[in-house]
This record gives C-alpha cells, sequence and structure tokens, in this order.
C-alpha cells in the first residue's frame, strides 16, 4: 500500500474510497467482537489494524492535514472504551501512525493524554497498559523537537514504571534516547527499578541486559544528570557491571583453540564490558574511575581466576572514557596489571595483554615513552608461552597497540629483542604448520612484524632480509583455503617491510614478489569477495606503487580491474520497517534511518574492503598522475557518486579525497577536459556538501572542495556555483554561531558540572575543525582570484568581523585573522577597504595570551609588510614593538609558543626586507640576528635565511660584526638550520647558505675556528648538506 498509494488512490472513485474506509473499520470492530486478547485472532487484529493505519498515514496531506476525520473520532471512541480489544486497537494503530493527528494535534493534547493516561491504569488488562507505553512512547518521539508538548505528558511517567515487561525497558530506551528531560522527574524512580531488575539473577539474561541499557543510555544521553541526581546508584550499577563480567565459562580447551573465536555478544560478561566501556565515556574518569578502582583493587587479589581476569578486562573496557584520569595515575595501574602477565591461569595473563594493548592505544604515546622498559621485556616473555597459543598470540597483538603509536625513537631501543624474538617464534610456528596445520600464533606474529616494520621504517634494514624468504615461502606455498588469511597477512607484511626499507633495498625481492602478486592478482577472479586475500592485495599494491613510483605503471593494467571491481561493490540492501529494523543482527547489518517507520537496512560484508579499494585508487590517482590517466574518467564515474554513499563514512571520505587528484589528472588531458570533469563532479560535490551528517566527512568534503578550487584557478567556477558555495559557507558560519550559543546556553543548565564542560569542549573542538575547513575554503578563493574574490567575500564578511570580537573564543579570533592574512596576502593594497574591520586588533591580537592567536597575528604583519606596499608602513612601524616584545617575553621558545615566537621573527624579517621606510633598520637587525635560528615554521624559515644570505653577502656589520667577529656564530646558525631540517639543502635558500659556508672554508683557519665550536650532529649537518650539492663557484 505505501509503495504505490498515489497511483492506486486516484484510480478510486470518491464512493470507492469511502466504502473503503468503512470497510476497513468494520473489519476492526469484527475482530474485536469476535477475538480474545491472545492467539490467532488478536494476530489477525493487529494485521488489519496495520492496514488501517497505513492508510491513515497515506491520508496526512503535505501540509499535515488529516483527508480522513472519521480515524480520529475512531481512535478516541475507542481508546476510551472499557472493552480491551478495542482498546489496543486504538492504541496500536496511534504507535504505528503517532502523526495521525495532523495540523490539529494540538487541539487535542489535553484529550490524547487523557486516554493515554486512563489506558496506562488499564488494571484489567495488561496488553492494553503495554500498548499504552508504546502509543505514548510512539506519540512523544514524534513531537520530539516541541519541548512543551513532551513535557505535556510528564503525568503519564509514574503510569510507565508500574508495568513489568522488557517493551516497557524498550521503549524507556527510546525515550531517553530521544526525550531524556521528559524522564528526568522521574529519574530516580526508574535507575531504581533498572536496577532492580538487573540485579535479579532470576530473571532472563535478556530482561536483565534490556535494564542494563536502560541505565547505560540514560548516562549517554544525559551524563549531567546522572551525576547529580543518580550518583547514589553509580557505586551499586557499576559492582553489577562487574559481576556480570565475571558470568565465564571455565573452558580448559579455551587457550588452546588455533583460530581467533567469535564472542559471544549476547553473554552477559560481553554485555557488561560493553556497558562498562560505554558507562565511562558518558560519564568521564572523574566519576567514574575512583568506583571503578575501589572495587577492581580485591577482585585482582581474587583465588577465583575469573575475578581477575574481569577486573583486567575491565581496566580494557574503560581506558578510553578515563583517559586523562588514568594518565594521571598510569604509574600505579601498569605496575599493577604487569605481574599478572606471570598469572598461573592462561586466562588472566591474556587479559593482561589485553590491558596493556588497549592503553598503549588509548593513553598513546604517554605509555610507551614511560613504560616502555616494563612493557616489552613482559610482553616478549608471554610471547613465549607455547603451551596456550591463544594467549601466546594475544601478547603478539599486544605488541601491534604498543608499536603502531610508539615513537620511532623508543621503538629502536628494542629492534635487537624484539625481532630476534619474532623470528626466532616466527621460524618455530612456520615448522609447526607445516608438522601440525597450527597457524593462530605464525598469523599474528606476521602481523605484529609488520607493524614493527611499519613504526621503525629505515631502521628496519638491517633485519629485512633475515624475515624476507620465509614471508616469500608463505606468500609462494600458502595456497589452501584454510589458509588464506595467512596468505593475506604475509602479503600484508611483505608491501609494509618494502615500504619500510624503500626502493633500494626492496629491487632485490622486488622481480619475485611482483611475479607472485600478478599470478595471485590473474586469480583473483576467482575468489569470492569476501576472501581476506583481497582486501590484502588491494593495500599491497597501493604500497608497491608508493615504493616504485612511475616504475609502477606498467603493473596498472593488472591491478585496476581488482580494485575497481571492489570499490564497485553493492551491498545488499532492504527497506524495512522500524520492528524489523530492530530484529536484524547488528553484526552482519547496518541500519539507516529514513523517517517514519522507513529505514534501509545495509548488509556490512565487503563494505570495509569497498572503502579500502577506493582509498587505493585515490593513492594511484595520487601518485602515479601522468600513467593514471587513462583510467581517470571511469574512476571519476564510479567514485563521484560515492559522495553520497551513507552506509559507510570511508568510502564517502575517499571519494572525496580523490576529486583534486582526479582534476589533476584530467588537467593532463588539457583545460577543456578539466572544465569537463569539473561539470561533472561538482553537483554531486556541492549536494553532498550539503547532506553530509559526519562532521570529519564534512570536513574531508571541505577540504576536498578547497583543492579542487586551487587547481581550477580562476573562471572555470561559474556564478550559480559560486553562490551554492558561498551559500553553503554562509550556512556553516551562522550553524558556527548558533552552536556556541547553545553551549552557553547548557552552561546555564541546572545539571551542568565539570564533565559537561569537558563535553561541550569536545564540541567545541568539533566545530573549530569545520571553522578550519570554511578558511581553508576561502584560502583558496584567494589563491585562485586574488583581489577579484573581494565583492564575493563581501557577502560572507559580517561573519568574520563578528569572530574577532574581544568576547569571542580564541579560536574564533584565531581563525578569523588567518582570514584577513589572507585578504591582505592575496589583495596587498587593495586590502586597505577593510583596514577598519582588522588593523587594530590584529596588532592587539600580538599580545594575546593565546599562542595560535599571537601566531595568526604575528603572520598577518609579515604578510602586510611583504605585500602591503607604503600604504601599511605606519601599521608596520606601529606592530614592531610588540613584535619584539612577544619574541624576548618570558616562555617564548617553550614549545607551546613556539611557532608563535618564529611566526613574529619572521614577519620582522619580512618588515626589514620589504616594508622598512618608516623603521630604523640598523637599530634592529642586531636584535634580530640574536633571535636565530629558527626551525620549527619550515614555511617561515626560508625568509629568514634568506635575509641573513643578503646581510652576510652585503657584509653588513650587523651580522658579521667587527673584523668578522661574528662569523662563527653565522656558521653556527647555519649549521643548527641544517641539523634541525628548519631548510634543506637542495632549496634555493639552502644553496646560498651552503655557497657561504663554502666561501668560508676557502680560509682553512677561519674555517677551523667557525666549525671547531660546533657539536657532533652540527657538524655532521654540515658536511651532510655540503656533500649534497657541489655548488657552481
Amino acid at each position: 500500500m505505501s509503495t504505490s498509494f498515489e497511483e492506486w488512490w486516484k484510480q478510486l472513485d470518491n464512493h470507492s474510497q469511502t466504502a473503503l474506509k468503512q470497510d476497513l473499520l468494520a473489519a476492526v470492530q469484527q475482530a474485536c467482537e469476535t477475538g480474545g486478547m491472545k492467539g490467532e485472532e488478536a494476530s489477525l487484529r493487529k494485521k488489519i489494524c496495520d492496514v488501517v493505519a497505513e492508510l491513515a498515514r497515506s491520508l496526512i496531506d503535505e501540509n499535515g492535514n488529516n483527508q480522513w476525520p472519521e480515524i480520529l473520532k475512531f481512535l478516541f471512541e475507542w481508546g476510551s472504551s472499557p472493552n480491551a480489544a478495542r482498546k489496543e486497537c486504538a492504541l496500536s494503530i496511534l504507535a504505528a501512525v503517532p502523526g495521525i493527528f495532523g495540523g490539529q494535534m494540538g487541539h487535542y493534547l489535553d484529550v490524547i493524554r487523557e486516554l493515554l493516561q486512563q489506558c496506562l491504569i488499564f488494571h484489567d488488562c495488561r496488553e492494553v497498559r503495554y500498548a499504552a507505553v508504546k502509543a505514548l512512547t510512539a506519540f512523544l518521539l514524534h513531537v520530539e523537537s516541541e519541548q512543551h508538548v513532551v513535557m505535556h505528558f510528564k503525568g503519564c511517567l509514574p503510569a510507565i514504571l508500574q508495568s513489568d515487561d522488557d517493551d516497557v525497558l524498550k521503549c524507556l530506551i527510546e525515550l531517553a534516547e530521544n526525550v531524556p528531560k521528559f524522564l528526568r522527574p522521574q529519574l530516580e524512580q526508574i535507575v531504581e527499578l533498572s536496577l532492580k531488575i538487573n540485579i535479579d539473577s532470576t530473571l532472563d539474561d535478556s530482561w536483565r541486559q534490556l535494564a542494563l541499557e536502560v541505565l547505560v543510555t540514560m548516562c549517554e544521553i544525559s551524563p549531567a544528570s546522572m551525576r547529580k541526581h543518580a550518583n547514589k546508584f553509580l557505586h551499586p550499577l557499576i559492582g553489577q557491571m562487574l559481576t556480570m563480567m565475571v558470568e565465564l565459562d571455565d573452558d580448559p580447551e579455551w587457550s588452546l583453540a588455533d583460530s581467533i573465536q567469535e564472542e559471544d555478544n549476547d553473554s552477559n560478561a560481553i554485555v557488561a564490558e560493553t556497558s562498562l566501556d560505554r558507562l565511562a565515556c558518558a560519564l568521564g574518569g572523574k566519576t567514574v574511575l575512583p568506583l571503578l578502582l575501589s572495587q577492581l583493587a580485591p577482585m585482582l587479589h581474587q583465588d577465583d581466576w575469573r575475578l581477575r581476569y574481569a577486573a583486567l578486562m575491565t581496566l580494557s573496557a574503560t581506558g578510553e572514557g578515563c583517559r586523562k584520569q588514568m594518565e594521571m595515575m598510569l604509574d600505579q595501574i601498569v605496575d599493577a596489571i604487569l605481574p599478572f602477565l606471570r598469572d598461573s591461569h592462561p586466562r588472566v595473563r591474556y587479559a593482561a595483554c589485553n590491558a596493556i594493548g588497549q592503553m598503549s592505544t588509548d593513553m598513546a604515546p604517554l605509555m610507551q615513552k614511560k613504560f616502555h622498559a616494563k612493557i616489552v621485556p613482559g610482553l616478549l616473555m608471554v610471547l613465549d608461552d607455547e603451551m596456550n597459543p591463544r594467549t601466546q598470540a594475544h601478547a603478539g597483538a599486544a605488541l601491534v597497540n604498543f608499536s603502531e603509536d610508539c615513537p620511532k625513537s623508543v621503538l629502536s631501543l628494542y629492534l635487537d629483542e624484539l625481532l630476534s624474538k619474532l623470528h626466532e617464534v616466527l621460524v618455530r610456528k612456520l615448522n609447526e604448520l607445516v608438522t601440525k596445520g597450527r597457524k593462530l600464533v605464525l598469523e599474528q606474529c606476521i602481523t605484529t612484524l609488520a607493524s614493527v616494520a611499519d613504526t621503525a621504517q629505515d631502521k628496519f634494514i638491517a633485519y629485512y632480509d633475515r624475515f624476507m624468504p620465509n614471508l616469500k615461502y608463505i606468500f609462494e606455498n600458502a595456497n589452501s583455503a584454510e589458509l588464506k588469511l595467512l596468505r593475506g597477512k604475509a602479503i600484508e607484511c611483505i608491501s609494509l617491510m618494502g615500504l619500510a626499507v624503500g626502493k633500494d633495498k626492496f629491487m632485490q625481492d622486488c622481480t619475485d614478489v611482483m611475479q607472485l602478486l600478478l599470478k595471485t592478482q590473474s586469480e583473483m577472479n576467482d575468489l569470492e569477495t569476501d576472501d581476506p586475500q583481497v582486501s590484502y592485495m588491494i593495500s599491497a599494491w597501493a604500497r608497491i606503487c608508493k615504493i616504485l613510483g612511475k616504475q609502477f605503471e606498467q603493473y596498472l593494467p593488472a591491478v585496476m580491474g581488482p580494485v575497481m571491481k571492489a570499490a564497485s561493490l553493492k551491498p545488499e540492501v532492504t527497506v524495512l520497517d522500524d520492528d524489523e529494523a530492530k530484529e536484524l543482527d547488528e553484526e552482519e547489518w547496518q541500519v539507516v534511518q529514513l523517517g517514519d517507520q522507513q529505514n534501509f537496512g545495509i548488509k556490512t560484508a565487503g563494505l570495509e574492503e569497498k572503502a579500502t579499494a577506493c582509498s587505493m585508487l585515490v593513492c594511484y590517482a595520487r601518485e602515479l598522475k601522468e600513467g593514471f590517466v587513462p583510467f581517470v574518467e571511469d574512476v571519476a564515474k564510479l567514485m563521484v557518486p560515492f559522495l553520497k554513499f551513507y552506509f559507510h563514512d570511508g568510502v564517502r571520505s575517499a571519494a572525496a579525497e580523490s576529486l583534486p587528484f582526479l582534476l589533476e589528472c584530467a588537467g593532463i588531458r588539457g583545460a577543456q577536459y578539466v572544465t569537463e570533469m569539473w561539470q561533472f563532479m561538482v553537483g554531486d560535490l556541492l549536494t553532498a556538501l550539503k547532506t553530509e551528517p559526519e562532521p570529519d566527512v564534512l570536513g574531508e568534503l571541505m577540504h576536498s572542495l578547497a583543492r579542487c578550487v586551487e587547481h581550477l584557478g580562476k573562471g572555470r567556477i561559474n556564478e550559480d556555483q559560486m553562490r551554492q558555495i558561498i551559500e553553503f559557507l554562509d550556512e556553516k558560519l551562522r550553524n558556527h554561531f548558533d552552536k556556541d550559543k547553545e553551549r552557553q546556553e547548557q552552561r546555564q543548565d541546572e545539571d551542568y558540572d565539570e564533565e559537561l564542560e569537558e563535553i561541550l569542549l569536545d564540541e567545541t573542538e568539533s566545530d573549530v575543525y569545520l571553522l578550519s575547513k570554511v578558511s581553508d575554503i576561502i584560502h583558496a578563493f584567494f589563491i585562485a582570484y586574488r583581489q577579484e574574490f573581494f565583492p564575493v567575500f563581501d557577502q560572507l564578511i559580517h561573519h568574520f568581523i563578528q569572530l574577532l570580537a574581544n568576547q569571542r573564543s580564541y579560536s574564533d579570533r584565531q581563525w578569523s585573522l588567518c582570514i584577513w592574512d589572507d585578504v591582505i596576502e592575496f589583495g596587498g593594497s587593495s586590502s586597505l577597504r577593510y583596514q577598519q574591520h582588522f588593523l587594530r586588533p590584529m596588532i592587539v591580537s600580538l599580545s594575546d595570551p593565546h599562542p595560535e592567536v599571537r601566531q595568526a597575528a604575528a603572520y598577518g604583519i609579515g604578510v602586510m609588510g611583504m605585500f602591503g606596499g607604503a600604504e601599511y608602513a605606519q601599521a608596520c612601524s606601529e606592530a614592531l614593538p610588540s613584535l619584539v616584545q612577544m619574541i624576548c617575553a618570558v616562555g617564548s621558545r617553550e614549545p607551546e609558543a613556539l611557532s608563535a615566537t618564529e611566526n613574529a621573527i619572521a614577519a620582522v624579517t619580512k618588515v626589514l626586507k620589504h616594508n622598512s621606510s618608516m623603521i630604523n633598520v640598523d637599530e634592529i637587525l642586531p636584535h634580530w640576528f640574536t633571535w636565530l635560528p629558527v626551525w620549527e615554521d619550515m614555511e617561515e624559515a626560508p625568509h629568514v635565511y634568506g635575509l641573513l644570505c643578503d646581510l652576510v653577502e652585503q657584509n653588513h656589520p650587523a651580522v658579521l660584526g667587527a673584523n668578522n667577529s661574528q662569523l662563527p656564530r653565522v656558521v653556527a646558525v647555519i649549521a643548527e638550520a641544517f641539523a634541525r631540517e628548519a631548510v634543506g639543502p637542495d632549496t634555493p635558500v639552502g644553496r646560498r647558505m651552503i655557497s657561504l659556508v663554502q666561501q668560508i672554508q676557502g680560509n682553512g683557519d677561519l674555517f677551523q675556528l667557525c666549525v671547531s665550536p660546533l657539536s657532533d650532529e652540527q657538524k655532521s649537518a654540515l658536511q651532510s648538506a655540503m656533500s649534497v650539492l657541489t655548488i657552481p663557484s
């Protein structure tokens, strides 16, 4: 009925339409008269009501007018009837179509409330009471945006809590998710009821888990209310979760398994563990961690292994939510965990590895920097646990977590020990695979090796030859179906090792590896879509593309087919109503809600592979450019529609990232082709920008638009496209102010506390991220159009004036200044038209307490000096004292202030060189030389060192001193610049610096005087730089 209603309904005349409506209501009445509340009669009655509801939904027009007024009379009469079946029918229809009252809802609010209240306390029939709860829930969800309407029904809440059915708990979850303030008056009672149900071990697990879901959902949606009004329940709630986590089977075969066993996600232990994770993230570490630690400490010292296991797994689960608080006491926590790597029970050792691994991810890189000396030996010890392969493998998994985010300098300390152990285990397990067919530890060992190589990079060269033969052997010989994953991991490891050591080293094995890859590639058409080798192969080709560069072009025709096939995967999709959506397996299906009773279900199998393939296409376009041109049109046709692939964020992000690279490749075919490519993609891009729901993906889309604008240059964006872009930017800026206002209002809420403030700060950070992307787009337009962009910019100028106001946050002022910096840099003297908006705030901001604001202001003064011309000479002179004060301030060279300070030095440099008519250059230069070297900002450093070269070449006494007495300092500055990689020796400025040093080198004694005070690192860097280039004399 719902899919073709308009078509068939119009074919009926008025008489037939009326007759159909009457017959349906009569059918409901007959069903009520002849049937009871259960069994087939009740089921038939429900189906008839569903048909009535669907017709009623379809007869509500676009203006909210109900074209079937008789149905409303029917609802009110039957809902007030003493007959239980009639009541249930009315409530069933209301639950299915809560918007049935259309535009007249406001007139009926009191009547609806009275009807629902009566049904909620209808003691003669529990089915009616449950139906009333469902109807009330559906109605409140329908009006959730109208808070005054929601609260009009608050008197119904106590009656809901008198019900004792799991459907009621499901309704409480929905209410907590959508209208949390409705529940606030009865918050304690809801928490107490849910906790009581959860604790009762005589009830079904599904019911107990629903009660726990109510509690966790309320913590997630209303964390401040839970902390303030239900705090006394949190200790017993956490205690009950820990009790559920101990409900484990004592399977002696558990640690001997040779495959990763799927966890039973419906078990109490897993549900409780997941709930603790969510609880910690929702309520924050300040609230949760003290309650946890008081209960975990005794558990860790119990004889029952399950208690120790649960305690350690709890630390893993809650690390993300309690990160800040755990970091402050990380010494005690790590010292408490490490002894359990030696525990007598293999599952406790497994849990200890899990905790170390998860905390290495959640608290990186602090965990690695502080505790590497304890963690690495401990995990390597468990990696020798031959009697318990599942535990042994998990030690390897924990090493992956540790190495992924480990600073290279830290991991390098353990490469000998770590890789010797991995090689020993790999050889042993490879032999075990051949003799016994066991593979779990071998698979994990290869994954761990790949992660270590990826982090070690060039440091791995010394170990490469030790591992590559075994990996090639596995790649070539692991051909049976049960070894697909092992072979895929070997492929991954080979490609990551090659990427780590670089082209020169990898070339010795490249031919063999490429032949194996091509052989496998030719067989990929026979592989199943979900074969793990497919995604590993696709990723490996992309890494090898990075290794070989243009030499990879010869393989591209063979590679592109399978990659395009994987990227083109069309997942299984089905349309569902709300009840059907709830029944789907969350592990296999993802649901996207489209509206009232309308959902899309998508089968998730293959989605990750699709996203990986899309990312690989981006890699090929980025790396190969000319070599990718033959494929650019087909890839564009594939990727552009994926901007609206709402079933996977990674697919949309890859599609967004691909656009500027596709334009760049298109440019090789000529300007006309670029224009055609842009016209093909721009419509979908603009639509995606307006509709994208995820901030991270939206940021990718905005960055993509900025890159596209830069590549397109002036003239290819037509008036309508420009209008849509400006409207989009205007909307995002207005949203930025609106969200900030909402956060300020939340800070006035009665439940506001420190933890809520942390959430609000996270939201602010997300908004600032999008603000930075707005800045990227404006920046791109100024690059492309320069001052010709001013008339369009004027449509947004009021936002940037507002962002710069004193009362705005420092991040607002920072990004506003970045915009004004662009106005000056690309508008030159034409930017004077706006100076009343930015000049005074920019100079004042040089003294701002936030380094981000000072940096943006200093950069602005620099471009003012460099591009502003004589009209800005007075402003540059006025800003100079503040710049000097910033540079010389206490703490100006601390890490958090260094970028701002170096931007100030660069600003002075630019003023001295380009706009010095109103300052005393000779007075400033001696001070300027004392501020060198600079190294933090590699974009600004060339300006500073360029002026240094100018002054030395001019034999300026302010730099060289009397009788060249400061020449050793000049050499020291240059040596430090190369040591810090502030400039490259093969850049124009780098060549000039080397040339100066070579001139000094011509005088042996003088050169020795200059280099003898240098550190070993400075001498090495200077020698290396001078050996890179031979400067013509």
